[in-house]
């Protein structure tokens, strides 16, 4: 069963969210750290993460974060998770520094620290898992949006928050290779957040500022959802293309509409579960995060670490017209 849960420290509110896969008090218990409450993404991985602690045997998840997308909120839960003496903190961040010091005073309380989905600088973490090859990303959000721009044209970038680490790195790769794709222009990078209100007025402000726009590119599966339904609205569906990265549940009704032609996402079920099959190895003692080392990731295989003791799960998958069907019920 899942039930909600709050935790309190010295009187104070800290955290909201979900106890995943109830245990017992003297077994381990693995927390679940992500950007912020009810995003469909995070909820998937957390289904991940239960999937993994009932195989596993044994095992609490406690799947928590902010209530919105800040390194501050983020802060708040983990010294949360440190004063109730966790095993090992699982962290999807807001901002890759801010989150290091709370981070490392975890790490020398004992407690097993790895980051996935948005990383950690290396000296607040002991790992960091990727959902995919950075490089592999920032070339397939382009790609998409290229792929249906024949002749070139205007596109604009919708992330998350200016601090988001992953996001960051992606546009930054996607720049990298833009020029492989003749006639298309980058016009503006603007932030929504992750949140849904902010993410469609800035889609709004981004069809205003380019009348000629051709595409929206975001790499958040909010953003992505907000800027669809905000090219819906403005009845220029079909004629700017909406891509990036999203869930097929909630993107199913607008590839159906025309508003986006195609979206791509590695499966967030398996992210979750990746990354408390690494928490669990590392908290054991099974492995070590060392470069050039690999942890068990469960039926996902292993992860084999680079110098920066980061490794990749997965590639993308696209998903259009052809296959969204097939996945909308699934996540």
């Amino acid at each position: 069963m899942i039930k909600h849960f709050t935790r309190f420290l010295l009187g104070t509110t800290i955290a909201t969210g979900l106890v995943l896969s109830p245990a017992h008090a003297q077994d381990m218990r693995i927390a679940l750290v992500v950007k912020a409450l009810g995003i469909g993404f995070f909820e998937a991985a957390a289904k991940g993460a239960e999937e993994a602690a009932a195989e596993l045997g044994g095992v609490e998840i406690i799947y928590t974060g902010p209530t919105d997308t800040t390194a501050e909120g983020q802060i708040e839960v983990i010294n949360s998770l440190i004063a109730q003496k966790v095993d090992a903190i699982a962290v999807s961040a807001n901002d890759q520094d801010a989150l290091v010091p709370a981070l490392k005073k975890a790490m020398d309380r004992g407690i097993t620290v790895i980051s996935w989905d948005s990383g950690v600088a290396p000296e607040g973490r002991q790992m960091h898992l990727n959902p995919s090859s950075n490089p592999l990303i920032g070339n397939m959000i382009i790609k998409m949006a290229a792929d249906n721009l024949p002749d070139g044209g205007k596109v604009a970038v919708l992330s998350a928050s200016a601090t988001a680490t992953n996001q960051n790195i992606w546009i930054e790769e996607m720049n990298k290779v833009v020029g492989n794709y003749p006639g298309i222009e980058v016009v503006a990078t603007v932030y929504g957040d992750d949140l849904s209100d902010k993410s469609y007025r800035e889609a709004q402000g981004l069809m205003s500022s380019h009348p000629d726009l051709k595409a929206i590119i975001a790499p958040t599966s909010v953003g992505i959802v907000a800027a669809a339904q905000a090219v819906s609205d403005a009845g220029k569906a079909g004629e700017i293309n909406v891509t990036g990265l999203g869930l097929p549940s909630e993107m199913a009704a607008h590839v159906d509409s025309g508003a986006s032609r195609s979206f791509a996402i590695w499966n967030p079920i398996d992210l979750g579960y990746a990354a408390t099959m690494i928490a669990y190895n590392l908290a054991k003692g099974e492995a070590s995060a060392e470069p050039g080392g690999a942890i068990g990731m469960g039926r996902l295989g292993s992860v084999t670490l680079d110098e920066n003791r980061e490794g990749a799960m997965a590639d993308p998958f696209v998903y259009d017209a052809s296959n969204i069907n097939d996945f909308k019920d699934i996540f």
